[in-house]
């Protein structure tokens, strides 16, 4: 059997966010169930590069299929002044689960941000209301335009409000939506009274405060992926209602982890994990439910699940270049 090459243009052509959106529901699903093995996320420091590698492995069985993948990414903030390359660089081993086949490597850099939007759109879908029109986003880099892409798959978004202080990243944010959305550059508070916001900020000190959200503010923080990184001020967190992708990933590195730790919020404050909303254990949203906030640190089977798209939609497409990997001369 030969491994399929894809490439970012390929990852690009066969995620479709709407059946991306469904397999990270899935996934989210079978891990609250038990249906699914995920060690920690290692990493690998090197502080000499300024930099560190981090792998992701994963399995998980929704029941209708199973998949099986290795996440091998970095962050290198020093890469695109020093090397003209990006700060974060991915690569999926997308694998059979019962012949260990690998049956594709694949772009993982364009498939994290496929799925970290589809992870927010899941949220969102439990979180926010219901006639949710309008969004706000903290943070025009490359992660801002797959939120939107995906939470208006399952919200009816018309009105895009974005804050950030670089206006060329701004300008091209709106460049790319405005024959979409009524989309407009604006404040952190315009942005946040809308009825979902993402903030996808690599800040420490936060820059979102109880004032700068409606009553009624679906929150969804995707910044937060080290320690000491936190976006939202401590006060907005302890008045939300927080929902988790994973407790030990979320206390350790998420947007909870500086609170967490300080002792200023704790183990009762946080409402549930996203887990638990996809299959019915906890209550998603009531009729009086105030400002909700998903603490997303993105997990590897979020990466099995869209590597598990974009490989079938790409064998249904015949995309890819496909290579003999395996040598099976000598079994």
């Amino acid at each position: 059997m030969n491994t399929l090459l894809l490439d970012s243009d390929d990852v690009d052509e066969n995620a479709r966010m709407a059946a991306v959106i469904d397999a990270v529901e899935e996934a989210f699903g079978a891990f609250e169930r038990g249906d699914s093995q995920m060690p920690a996320k290692s990493y690998i420091d090197l502080p000499q590069y300024n930099g560190d590698f981090r792998s992701m492995p994963a399995y998980l069985d929704t029941g209708e299929w199973d998949a099986a993948g290795l996440k091998w990414v970095n962050v290198h903030p020093d890469n695109p002044e020093k090397h003209d390359l990006p700060t974060v660089l991915g690569t999926m081993i997308y694998s059979d689960p019962e012949t260990a086949v690998p049956l594709a490597i694949i772009d993982g850099t364009a498939l994290t941000m496929k799925r970290t939007g589809a992870a927010a759109a899941v949220a969102t879908d439990y979180l926010a209301v219901e006639d949710a029109t309008s969004m706000g986003i903290v943070g025009a880099g490359v992660q801002s335009y797959t939120q939107l892409e995906a939470i208006s798959e399952i919200r009816p978004i018309e009105e895009v409000v974005v804050a950030d202080k670089d206006e060329e990243r701004t300008r091209a944010f709106i460049d790319t939506f405005d024959d979409r959305f009524d989309v407009r550059a604006g404040s952190i508070s315009e942005a946040g009274h809308c009825d979902v916001l993402s903030t996808v900020t690599p800040v420490e000190d936060p820059i979102v405060g109880p004032d700068d959200v409606a009553e009624h503010t679906h929150i969804n923080a995707m910044g937060a992926d080290a320690e000491g990184k936190h976006e939202l001020a401590d006060d907005l967190l302890l008045a939300a209602r927080i929902v988790i992708d994973d407790h030990e990933q979320c206390t350790h590195s998420g947007e909870i982890n500086v609170p967490y730790h300080e002792g200023v919020l704790d183990d009762e404050d946080i409402y549930a994990e996203i887990g638990e909303l996809v299959v019915g254990a906890k209550e998603a949203r009531g009729d009086d439910t105030g400002v909700t906030v998903f603490d997303s640190t993105g997990l590897a089977i979020q990466d099995v699940a869209a590597a598990h798209v974009v490989y079938e939609q790409a064998l249904e497409n015949d995309n890819g270049t496909s290579f003999g990997l395996i040598d099976t001369d000598d079994v």
